[in-house]
């Protein structure tokens, strides 16, 4: 029995201790760059309104940032702020020098335009990979000189820990379930660029599950609690799980109790999979800690400083 779950338990991607070893690096590169470079990293997060998941977010940004030795200082805006007031800040925040990253919490209030605000952020300082200039520069492969994109952390979170527990994934056929512009679609770009055959596949494809099952690596990002069931998962295949789905898991004490699930039936998944990531601390730990290396990089591309190489491959 003993045996039977130290091999469950070698099949879980621990994001949540990749990420703190990954930031402990991250630190200890700014600590280096302070003292050799003279250059001090900072991150502007901007928060509008009063949503209580975007206030814990931008919490725990700003106090990993910190921790990296990273300057982080947010600008927090009523709920009624104006598009146009939000620009004319993120134009202020574009022309200062000593701001090498910009992040606008997601999501904003109705009468802010999502994408203009994107848009208006100085690809240069957009950490979160969004602009359209980034997105161009990773669909076109850009991603290793002085002006390469700056990639989305979450799909540069699932890289990495894809890397780490693999290695090489040149010849590997990927599924990526989901197409946003956050995750879907620049994880297509990245499988592709590491040399997998990668497929696409969202609300319309057909023949879902039988897709799934060709896959050696499946990236799910549906937002749909427990949508994929261990038969539609290739025997060792490996897993990511982008998910993070609140859900109601009563018991006797507490049948009001709620709880958060992947978009993987964790369960079920685990006596099939080669390696497969947990919701929680599975891929949500790495979105952070890339936030950071991404506005370390992006300080030294400004400071024309040859960046960290955070990946292995």
């Amino acid at each position: 029995m003993k045996n039977m779950e130290a091999s469950l338990v070698g099949k879980i991607i621990d994001g949540k201790a990749f990420a703190e070893s990954f930031r402990e690096r991250i630190a200890s590169e700014v600590s280096n760059i302070k003292s050799e470079k003279g250059l001090k990293p900072s991150l502007a997060v901007i928060l509008v309104g009063n949503d209580p998941a975007s206030h814990i977010y931008v919490r725990n940004k700003g106090l990993a940032a910190k921790e990296a030795g990273i300057i982080a200082v947010d600008h927090r805006l009523d709920e009624e702020t104006s598009q146009e007031d939000l620009l004319q800040l993120i134009d202020c925040l574009n022309d200062d020098p000593l701001v090498h990253g910009i992040l606008v919490q997601l999501p904003l209030p109705d009468q802010i335009n999502p994408a203009a605000v994107i848009d208006h952020i100085d690809p240069a300082k957009d950490v979160d990979g969004f602009h359209v200039v980034n997105t161009g520069r990773l669909v076109t492969g850009e991603i290793s000189d002085s002006k390469a994109a700056l990639i989305p952390c979450t799909p540069l979170g699932c890289m990495m820990l894809l890397e780490d527990r693999l290695g090489d994934l040149s010849g590997l056929e990927a599924v990526v379930l989901g197409r946003s512009n956050i995750v879907g679609k620049p994880m297509l770009q990245l499988l592709t660029m590491a040399n997998c055959t990668v497929t696409i596949a969202h609300s319309r494809t057909k023949s879902l599950k039988e897709i799934c099952c060709r896959a050696d690596i499946l990236v799910s990002a549906v937002g749909q609690p427990e949508l994929v069931k261990a038969d539609w998962i290739k025997a060792g295949a490996t897993v990511i799980d982008v998910g993070i789905n609140r859900v109601s898991i009563p018991t006797s004490d507490n049948p009001e109790k709620m709880g958060l699930v992947g978009d993987v039936d964790f369960n079920g998944a685990i006596d099939v999979v080669g390696a497969i990531t947990p919701v929680p601390g599975g891929v949500g730990p790495m979105t952070i800690a890339c936030l950071l290396a991404n506005t370390v990089t992006a300080a030294c591309r400004q400071s024309k400083i040859t960046p960290p190489k955070w990946r292995s491959n």
